[in-house]
């Protein structure tokens, strides 16, 4: 076989030559003359360095090189079919998506698209693995994943690789979770924060941004603050807080515990801001582009 491969238009037509037969039926199926294909099967006998039909009688049929030739070419004309049909952005999606994301994304938005793409889409799966975000982008880097779902805040914007894509999907305001009895009165950012100088403040243990977040809002009230404890889970803050171990930031919708109060931040406001994140292009992809719309259709 030669350095440039197998045509797969004339291995095509050696496929057809071995289903219908004969050259001229081969001609007339797709509108070609029998010189054509006869001149074509010749070309592709010697791209592979094999006889592949011999005379039969005023016909021809195929040698054994032929016959092994169309066994494998058959699986290759279908692959090749899949794989025109899976990239094509009018096609029907079908495939693996790949995703990794922080936990509020997957369990909020994107855990309840499940129910929808098992009814109106069973060709699509998700597989799902929980990361924050610097984790997610490495392994989109990689190409390990095909979406992230990240998020960063208006005061610690996190640009992504000039090799990715990223759309907005959802944003959310922050405020500070205080303990009840702490007297924190309403006012801009940095009023709030100077009132909690002397405390101890509780941060992600998997993501810089809200360090990043704290540490300028508290240069702007005029104090560095104490970094001394670190919780991944958005739950385990507000018990920490309860306990009395210190401060920290949380989305502001979320329902109080007992013992704990939030206190809105304002001028500045702290805004997270998610993220779906692809490489280059990828989300032309028919199946990344659907569950792409399904997210921003939940926003």
């Amino acid at each position: 076989m030669n350095n440039e491969g197998v045509d797969t238009r004339r291995l095509a037509l050696l496929c057809e030559l071995s289903r219908l037969g004969t050259m001229r039926a081969v001609a007339d199926s797709l509108h070609l003359t029998t010189s054509t294909v006869s001149q074509q099967i010749a070309a592709l006998s010697k791209e592979v360095g094999r006889s592949l039909v011999e005379a039969d009688g005023r016909g021809v049929r195929l040698t054994p090189a032929g016959r092994r030739l169309v066994e494998h070419g058959t699986r290759i004309l279908e692959a090749v079919e899949a794989a025109q049909s899976d990239l094509d952005v009018g096609a029907e999606p079908s495939g693996t998506v790949r995703v990794a994301g922080y936990f509020t994304a997957i369990r909020d938005f994107l855990l309840p698209l499940l129910a929808r793409l098992s009814t109106e889409h069973p060709r699509v799966r998700l597989l799902v693995r929980e990361h924050e975000p610097a984790e997610a982008l490495e392994l989109l880097a990689a190409d390990e994943v095909d979406l992230a779902l990240t998020y960063d805040y208006n005061l610690a914007p996190a640009p992504v690789d000039r090799s990715m894509t990223a759309e907005p999907l959802w944003t959310a305001r922050w405020g500070l979770a205080v303990p009840e009895s702490l007297d924190v009165p309403a006012g801009d950012s940095a009023e709030v924060f100077s009132r909690c100088a002397g405390l101890d403040w509780i941060v992600n243990s998997r993501n810089t941004a809200d360090e990043t977040v704290i540490r300028t809002l508290s240069s702007m009230a005029g104090f560095t603050p104490r970094l001394s404890h670190q919780a991944d889970s958005l739950d385990l803050v507000q018990h920490m807080i309860a306990a009395g171990l210190g401060v920290g930031m949380l989305p502001a919708g979320r329902t109080a515990l007992p013992g704990v109060r939030f206190v809105p931040l304002n001028d500045p406001p702290v805004v997270l801001r998610a993220y779906a994140v692809a490489r280059y292009g990828r989300f032309q992809w028919p199946p990344l582009a659907l569950v792409r719309g399904l997210l921003l259709a939940r926003t």
